[in-house]
């Protein structure tokens, strides 16, 4: 097989000095929130799948950063991805700490991997921009990628499996159910242009619960809510990094909506926090939202508070102006809000968001200013 490459850096050394302070100061975060649940995990074997993608950024180093104050109990961390963008920089140089292998989830498990004591399956398609064009391949990752690692997980040692549902499977809620509990059985489109990452969601959920309750496997789901952040691709086509990649360039900011629909959006290491914890506390075959609860804001207000930050960052002198999608279908099927209950991830992990969202997009805005353009970040 041959070596997947790998990214190479050309930021300039202050950017890239400021991105790592970002990283460094949410991992420190990270782990300090998370010393029960990493402690609980010490000495066991972790496989993320789609290790090598947005989430996979702080779910592995989180890992690995724990690891380095812990040597004698270390996290033996596992990452598969397919790798079809090259190994990412940040995860070329743990190799000596992570093993790191190649291997599409669509495919059966190899033989020779695992066991494990928890996984992490994060591999699949979240953009709307990208899994629109990848249907098949978005339906396969979330159902087939996940049946293969549960049908290895019965009679196994395994002590705890996340699979990674998402907000989009609630599709676009009344009013009454906003903020959304997780009892609320949603209103989604099985035939539009989302459905392919919607229904597969919901279909993965239906096999999470299913082999809790018939064969035992402590798999339990995450609802994730609009994360951003250090991580994600400045060209993944989700909105803060539009917006982003808009100020960094010296752009005016392109709303591509009427700017009404409201969202809440979760910081990536306050994400991360509620994903380790639903991993080794939640319940077999229940599902956590995780996100923030607050501030709701119409993406026309998203875009303005872009445009302050970026103003007192880097002297970012654009404005907003209104544009249309090159996609004909961009806003098909679109929520017209999205905003998570935290009740039941709050009393029953103990998960509490603490970055605001101004500044979140600061960190944002700082990291992705540091990476290298070959990247995409």
């Amino acid at each position: 097989m041959q070596k997947p490459s790998i990214a190479k850096s050309s930021s300039s050394p202050e950017a890239a000095g400021k991105a790592d302070g970002v990283r460094d100061a949410d991992l420190d975060y990270i782990v300090g929130e998370l010393e029960a649940e990493l402690d609980q995990m010490a000495g066991g074997r972790l496989l993320i799948t789609g290790g090598a993608g947005f989430l996979g950024y702080y779910l592995v180093q989180a890992a690995t950063h724990w690891n380095q104050s812990h040597p004698a109990s270390a996290i033996d961390v596992e990452v598969f991805d397919s790798y079809l963008r090259g190994i990412p920089g940040w995860l070329d140089p743990l190799r000596t700490s992570v093993r790191i292998r190649a291997h599409d989830v669509r495919e059966n498990l190899p033989l020779d991997a695992g066991p494990w004591d928890f996984v992490i399956h994060a591999a699949g398609i979240a953009s709307p921009s990208i899994y629109r064009r990848y249907p098949l391949e978005t339906m396969d990752a979330n159902i087939n990628g996940l049946r293969h690692l549960l049908d290895r997980s019965v009679d196994s040692s395994l002590k705890g499996m996340l699979f990674f549902s998402s907000s989009e499977i609630y599709g676009d809620p009344p009013a009454d159910a906003i903020p959304t509990p997780e009892t609320y059985r949603g209103n989604v489109s099985c035939t539009g242009p989302r459905a392919c990452y919607d229904e597969s969601k919901r279909y993965g959920e239906t096999l999470v619960v299913t082999f809790a309750s018939h064969y035992g496997v402590p798999v339990r789901t995450a609802r994730p809510f609009n994360n951003y952040g250090p991580g994600m691709k400045i060209n993944d086509g989700r909105v803060i990094a539009d917006f982003a990649r808009n100020v960094l360039a010296g752009e005016d900011i392109a709303l591509l909506s009427d700017g009404s629909p409201t969202r809440t959006f979760c910081y990536v290491a306050d994400a991360v926090i509620g994903y380790y914890k639903v991993l080794v506390r939640g319940r077999a075959g229940e599902a956590y939202n995780i996100g923030a609860e607050e501030p709701e804001v119409s993406m026309a207000e998203l875009a303005d508070r872009m445009v302050a930050i970026g103003r007192d960052e880097f002297g970012f002198s654009g404005s907003v102006v209104r544009a249309t999608s090159d996609e004909a279908e961009y806003l098909t099927d679109n929520p017209g809000r999205r905003r998570p209950a935290l009740d039941k991830a709050r009393s029953e992990l103990g998960y509490e968001p603490r970055i605001d969202l101004d500044e979140g997009i600061r960190r944002t805005l700082r990291w992705y200013a540091g990476q290298p353009p070959a990247s995409g970040a």
